[in-house]
């Protein structure tokens, strides 16, 4: 007959290995709701500091990091710059918002590999932030930058079986601490309207192209 003891052992081995295994079982369990967690966190803290159609990080989120990074500058100056896009109201009215939002994405993409590492947001319909390190702040390099990004954004936008062409009034202004991040973004904003101001002392601007090819935003006769 089996002896007894050994009977007891093995039961009780086998209940150690039982538990052992269930302990490393709610280990496993535990450690992937707390990833998950960790995850929803994350994505919960992107949401509140990103704009969601874009992918930027929204007003909000642009003056903290902005003032970070004025902080961290140690007296650079970095550039200030305020865009906003011209006669965009055309193109929900025209084409509808999901081509409206085609162009917002489109923009925020173009703006964002203008800038490179450095910081862009989008403030809030279209109108979109950044600070930029440049070699100089002199007057000829800011009008020299303020020239390439306008051709950056004005490149045609695939929309559909069509291109649609928009342009941006931009405005920018040297900033060289945290405390002047408002003086400079409203010095930028003031300029972007002066921009905007000389756009529409011109004739109105239409869009046109209804046929399958180039649409682009131009001066009427």
């Amino acid at each position: 007959m089996p002896d007894p003891l050994t009977i007891a052992s093995g039961i009780s081995a086998a209940g150690a290995l039982v538990s052992a295994w269930q302990l490393r079982r709610r280990a496993q369990v535990a450690e992937a709701e707390i990833a998950h967690l960790r995850a929803e966190l994350a994505a919960e803290r992107h949401a509140a500091s990103h704009d969601p159609l874009t992918g930027l990080p929204n007003r909000r989120a642009f003056f903290r990091l902005a003032a970070a990074l004025l902080t961290d500058a140690a007296g650079q100056p970095l550039i200030a710059v305020v865009l906003d896009l011209d006669d965009f109201k055309q193109v929900n009215d025209r084409y509808g918002h999901a081509a409206g939002d085609k162009v917002l994405i489109c923009v925020a993409e173009r703006l964002a590999a203008f800038a490179g590492d450095n910081l862009v947001a989008r403030l809030g319909g279209d109108e979109f932030a950044g600070l930029l390190a440049g070699p100089t702040v002199d007057r000829r390099w800011i009008e020299h930058a303020t020239r390439r990004l306008c051709e950056s954004l004005a490149a045609p936008i695939p929309l559909g079986t069509r291109s649609l062409r928009v342009t941006a009034s931009v405005g920018l202004a040297p900033v060289t601490c945290p405390t002047q991040l408002t003086e400079a973004l409203d010095r930028a904003d003031a300029a972007m309207y002066q921009a905007k101001s000389v756009g529409a002392s011109r004739p109105a601007r239409q869009l046109v192209g209804d046929i399958p090819g180039p649409v682009h935003l131009v001066d009427s006769a």
